[in-house]
């Protein structure tokens, strides 16, 4: 077996994630987050957008189209656990709907495209933590801690509507020509330095980039 064949192989779907936006105090005011998500077992829609059984707090930076599932690397919970020892990390802690083996920032770009039983979803973004992961975690910094580990899993747009379950297999069957994988562009918004031209090139040409994020690089290419 070849090594792509071997990777190919260990890419899967290890739990899938949801829950509904709920009221949860912190610092003394109330917030509604949806950030809480538990297992479930069993097959489940993917709708486009979102997850049966699924729904976000606040739609006017979370959900839509091009963040209908968030997907996160289960390899990054060793990680965590020994940044963090002693909290219990349950799948789905991060927010996460689909917790994934065998794909991270790394080997992921913007624009791939990946089958997930019936279901086809597309990588489009990394994700930018709020104050609400904090609150999940009961640690003011963890939003700050989370972007700079640049374990920030991604978001997927919903190609193709259908049905997943824990355990079914990942295909990663379109690689998007452009090569910018998700640590790629965390490394050219958020590094110190002038950005590398040639990325900033390429990664304006990647067409599943959603419009705030390619503002996000205009700008950070302006002020070099």
């Amino acid at each position: 077996m070849t090594p792509a064949h071997r990777m190919a192989s260990l890419m899967k779907i290890l739990s899938i994630n949801v829950g509904l936006p709920r009221q949860v105090v912190s610092e003394g005011n109330s917030v509604t987050t949806g950030i809480y998500k538990s297992p479930i077992h069993g097959r489940v829609r993917v709708n486009r957008l979102n997850i049966e059984g699924d729904a976000q707090g606040d739609l006017s930076v979370h959900g839509g189209p091009n963040k209908a599932v968030y997907a996160y690397p289960s390899e990054h919970y060793a990680w965590w656990q020994h940044e963090l020892p002693g909290l219990e990390m349950p799948w789905g802690v991060f927010g996460e709907n689909l917790t994934l083996a065998g794909l991270t920032e790394d080997n992921v770009y913007i624009g791939d495209q990946f089958r997930m039983g019936t279901a086809v979803l597309m990588a489009t973004q990394p994700r930018l933590p709020c104050y609400k992961l904090g609150i999940r975690f009961g640690r003011r910094d963890m939003p700050d801690r989370f972007l700079s580990s640049r374990r920030t899993g991604f978001y997927c747009a919903v190609v193709e509507e259908g049905d997943l379950c824990e355990g079914d297999p990942v295909e990663h069957f379109h690689r998007d020509p452009n090569g910018i994988s998700i640590s790629d562009l965390l490394h050219l918004c958020f590094s110190d330095g002038n950005p590398d031209g040639q990325l900033v090139e390429r990664v304006l040409k990647a067409r599943a980039l959603p419009p705030n994020w390619r503002n996000r690089v205009i700008k950070r290419a302006q002020e070099s």
